[in-house]
């Protein structure tokens, strides 16, 4: 169905799953303050997976998963849905939105690295070029410029322990967990609708996050109850979050990662820091130093590089080809 779209339009839907990420993050970080991390994580994911299901079924899809696909479901489920945004509330609850945003869009290396390993997808030294320009880019949004300067004299003794304390190690443990959990996504949809098993994702995967929040007060009576003390306000963030930062985020993000090179779409999560610094810097009044936009310009850059690596390596390479012919 994408292919059929007007590129225009299909460059548009591809771009969208980002900016809303990007926004959703500033609209979660002030609630966090009104509920514990877990609840947050729980009312995201599972309104979300419901919406998805039943936009499924109202498109006349079929909804079930396939037996072969189910096994992977679960994997995909846990990894994607529970253990990455358990993460992500986590992370966030200790840095900025804008900030923990950009830590979550380290995932294309892993995911390059995956996605080569077992579909076998061409990335050509323009596209690894490209990769570690935008991890350069992560590097110089996510770490504290004094953590750079000290680890670049004294090596890696730099980065202590209490580094482990930060938000920003949780963040880029939740972008592994994303990066792991996209290539599941292929693996699980191999006889299934994507949709309708990104919805299965976030439906399943909210239970354990649920049962965490619910549990959590009775072990321990200094916790947040489990039902945010929110405002008319913080409902509508969460709503937001919830069905566009989620729902419609996550169901055109696993469409098009069950489409055509998985490398080249998943390099468009280096634009979703553009997206969550203007709202953060909008909204939360959040801004960022001279190395972070180098940051922003590396990971822009990098956008470019990768998804044109074919264009730029395949005339050196004929070149090449064509110099070592000769006598």
């Amino acid at each position: 169905m994408p292919e059929l779209l007007p590129r225009s339009l299909r460059w548009l839907l591809m771009v969208l799953p980002f900016a809303l990420w990007g926004t959703a993050m500033a609209a979660m970080k002030p609630l966090l303050s009104g509920a514990p991390e877990l609840s947050l994580a729980a009312l995201r994911v599972l309104p979300a997976g419901v919406v998805l299901l039943l936009a499924v079924v109202l498109l006349g899809r079929d909804w079930r998963v396939a037996p072969a696909d189910r096994p992977w479901l679960l994997m995909f489920a846990l990894i994607d849905a529970t253990v990455f945004q358990g993460l992500l509330v986590h992370g966030l609850a200790g840095t900025g939105a804008g900030l923990g945003s950009v830590l979550i869009d380290s995932q294309p290396l892993l995911v390059a690295l995956l996605a080569r390993t077992l579909y076998g997808d061409a990335i050509n030294p323009f596209g690894w070029f490209g990769l570690l320009l935008g991890l350069a880019g992560i590097l110089c949004l996510g770490l504290p410029g004094p953590l750079l300067r000290q680890w670049w004299l004294e090596g890696p003794e730099a980065l202590s322990s209490d580094l482990f304390s930060h938000g920003e190690l949780w963040m880029l443990a939740a972008a592994a967990a994303m990066a792991v959990g996209t290539v599941l996504s292929r693996q699980a949809s191999r006889h299934s609708d994507p949709v309708a098993v990104t919805g299965w994702h976030l439906l399943l995967g909210g239970v354990p996050l649920l049962l965490g929040a619910v549990l959590t007060p009775l072990v321990d009576p200094a916790a947040l109850p489990a039902w945010p003390s929110w405002g008319a306000g913080g409902w509508a963030l969460m709503t937001y979050a919830s069905l566009l930062g989620s729902a419609l985020a996550y169901g055109l993000f696993f469409w098009f990662a069950n489409q055509g090179d998985l490398t080249a779409f998943t390099s468009l999560t280096f634009l979703t820091p553009v997206f969550a610094l203007l709202c953060a810097m909008a909204l939360l009044e959040e801004r960022l130093g001279l190395l972070q936009w180098l940051g922003v310009l590396l990971a822009l850059i990098s956008v470019l590089v990768i998804n044109r690596r074919h264009q730029l390596w395949t005339p050196l390479l004929t070149a090449t080809e064509t110099d070592a012919g000769r006598p």
